[in-house]
C-alpha cells in the first residue's frame, strides 16, 4: 500500500513538472497512466471516466502551484487569461458532463486520437512561425524582468479557442494547455513563456468548474486524489522554476515519445473494446 502511494506521489510530481513547463497541466500523462497502472497500484481497474475526473481535480493543485510561481515571475497575462476563461470555464463543465455518456471503448479510442493530435502539434510547433496578422485588439505586456511585448487577438476567435480548449479539458481531464499554448503563440504571437504561464492560470480556473461536475457524478477517486495532489503541488512549482531556467528541449522530446506510445496503446485498446 505504501509503495503504491509513493508511486502515485511520484507520478503526480512528474506529470505536474511536464505539464507546467509547457502549459499542459499534467493530465495528458496522469489519465493514461492511471488507466494503465490502476490494476497493479490499486488491485482493481481504474475506468477512464474516473481517471479523467481525478486528474482534473488534481489539476487544480498543479495549475495553482504553477500559476503562483509564474505570477511571482511576472509572466501571467491575467487580462487575457480572464478573456479566455469566459468560454473555457462553462465549456469545461459541459465536457465533464459528456464524459459519462461515452462508452469505455470509444472514449479510449477518442482519447488516444486526441493524444496523437497533441503529439503532432508539439512537433509542428517548433517548425512553425507565428502568423503576422494585424489583429484589432492590441495588447502590451511587461513581464517581471522588464521585457515589453506587443501582441494581439481577435475577440471572437479568442472566445472560440477558449470554448474548444475548455471542452477538451472537461472531457479528457488534460487541462487544455496543449491546445492553448500553440494557438496563443502561432495565431496571436504571445511570447512562449507568457503563453505557458497564462495558460496555467486559465487551466486553474477551468479545472475548478470541470472537476466540480466530475465530483457530482462520482468520477473522482479520493484515494488517488490524496496520493497525487501533494505531488502535483511540488511538481507544479518545480516545473515553473525549470521552465524559467531551461529550454526544456530534451525534456519535450521525452514527453513527445511518451505521448506517442500512450496514444498508440489507447487507440489499439479502444478499438479492441468497441
Amino acid at each position: 500500500m505504501w509503495l503504491s502511494l509513493l508511486v502515485l506521489f511520484i507520478i503526480g510530481i512528474v506529470a505536474a513538472v511536464f505539464g507546467s513547463i509547457v502549459g499542459l497541466g499534467g493530465g495528458i500523462i496522469t489519465v493514461p497512466v492511471l488507466v494503465l497502472m490502476g490494476p497493479s497500484l490499486l488491485g482493481e481497474p481504474v475506468t477512464t471516466q474516473t481517471a479523467v475526473g481525478t486528474s482534473l481535480a488534481v489539476l487544480i493543485f498543479t495549475a495553482l502551484s504553477a500559476t503562483w510561481t509564474y505570477r511571482r515571475q511576472g509572466k501571467v497575462d491575467f487580462r487575457s487569461g480572464w478573456l479566455f476563461f469566459i468560454t473555457s470555464g462553462p465549456a469545461a463543465m459541459v465536457g465533464a458532463l459528456l464524459t459519462n455518456s461515452i462508452p469505455q471503448g470509444p472514449f479510449q479510442l477518442s482519447f488516444g486520437i486526441f493524444m496523437f493530435v497533441m503529439f503532432a502539434l508539439m512537433v509542428a510547433r517548433e517548425r512553425m512561425k507565428p502568423l503576422n496578422i494585424d489583429w484589432k485588439i492590441k495588447r502590451k505586456f511587461t513581464d517581471g524582468a522588464g521585457n515589453v511585448y506587443e501582441y494581439g487577438y481577435n475577440l471572437q476567435l479568442a472566445l472560440l479557442i477558449g470554448l474548444g480548449v475548455g471542452m477538451a479539458s472537461g472531457l479528457f481531464g488534460i487541462g487544455g494547455g496543449s491546445l492553448f499554448v500553440p494557438l496563443m503563440v502561432l495565431l496571436f504571437r504571445f511570447p512562449p513563456h507568457v503563453a505557458t504561464a497564462t495558460s496555467m492560470f486559465v487551466i486553474m480556473l477551468s479545472s475548478v468548474l470541470g472537476s466540480g461536475v466530475h465530483v457530482w457524478h462520482g468520477n473522482v477517486d479520493w484515494r488517488l486524489f490524496a496520493a497525487l495532489a501533494p505531488g502535483a503541488l511540488v511538481g507544479g512549482r518545480a516545473g515553473a522554476v525549470i521552465a524559467s531556467r531551461l529550454s526544456g528541449r530534451q525534456l519535450m522530446w521525452i514527453l513527445r515519445v511518451t505521448l506517442l506510445a500512450m496514444a498508440v496503446y489507447l487507440i489499439i485498446k479502444g478499438i479492441r473494446e468497441m
